[in-house]
C-alpha cells in the first residue's frame, strides 16, 4: 500500500503566520494556484482513493486535485488539523510555538489537543487504513500538523525536541509505502 500525502494550499492565515488548527479557513488565490499545480503534478499518478480532512482548506485542495479524475473521496475527521485551543487565530510568534510541538515536553493547554494525544490519533488512523485499504494507492489531503506524525511514523523518526521542521509546506507532496516499514509498534 502506498500513501501520497499533501498539505492544503495557502490560506490568508498561513500568509499572516496565524495558527489555524480547527478554524475553517478557505484557500486564498495563491492556495488555489498551488492546488492546481499539485493537480498537474499528480495527473499521471495512479490514485485509488482520496482521504481528506473535513476542513475547507483541505476540501478545496482535494476537489481541485480531483478535477477531471472523479476519484472516490472520503472525508475523514481523523486527518483534521490538531486543535490548538486558545491559540487558534494568534500569530505563531505570540507564544512558544516550538514548545507547543515538543513531544518531549507534552505541554497541556486549555482546550487544546496535547501532542501525545494528537500523535496517537494520527498513528491509529495510519494503522487502520493499512488494513482497510491494503493494496491501494491513497492520496491524503490534510494539514501541516498531520504531516509531522505521518513522517515520524513512516520514516522511524523519534519524537525529538524539534518536530516543527518536519512539517510539509503548502501543497508539498510526500510519498510513503507500508512495505518499507520495519517498525515495532
Amino acid at each position: 500500500m502506498e500513501i501520497l500525502l499533501t498539505r492544503h494550499g495557502q490560506t490568508e492565515w498561513n500568509l499572516l503566520k496565524k495558527v489555524q488548527g480547527k478554524a475553517d479557513i478557505e484557500l486564498n488565490e495563491k492556495g488555489i494556484q498551488q492546488a492546481e499545480e499539485t493537480r498537474d503534478f499528480l495527473k499521471n499518478e495512479k490514485i485509488d482513493l482520496i482521504l481528506c480532512s473535513p476542513l475547507k482548506r483541505a476540501l478545496q485542495t482535494a476537489e481541485i486535485i480531483n478535477q477531471g479524475r472523479n476519484i472516490r473521496m472520503i472525508i475523514d475527521e481523523r486527518v483534521s488539523e490538531r486543535d490548538f485551543g486558545e491559540f487558534e487565530g494568534m500569530p505563531n510568534t505570540d507564544f512558544d510555538f516550538n514548545a507547543f510541538w515538543s513531544y518531549k515536553q507534552n505541554l497541556k493547554y486549555d482546550k487544546a489537543e496535547n501532542i501525545k494525544d494528537f500523535f496517537g490519533r494520527v498513528y491509529d488512523f495510519l494503522e487502520s487504513i493499512k488494513n482497510e485499504y491494503a493494496g491501494k494507492r491513497i492520496l491524503i489531503v490534510a494539514h501541516g500538523g498531520i504531516s509531522i506524525p505521518v513522517k515520524c511514523y513512516f520514516e522511524g523518526i523519534p519524537n525529538t525536541e524539534t518536530l516543527l521542521p518536519l512539517c510539509l509546506g503548502n501543497c508539498e507532496v510526500a510519498k510513503y509505502s507500508y512495505k518499507e516499514l520495519d517498525l515495532e509498534r
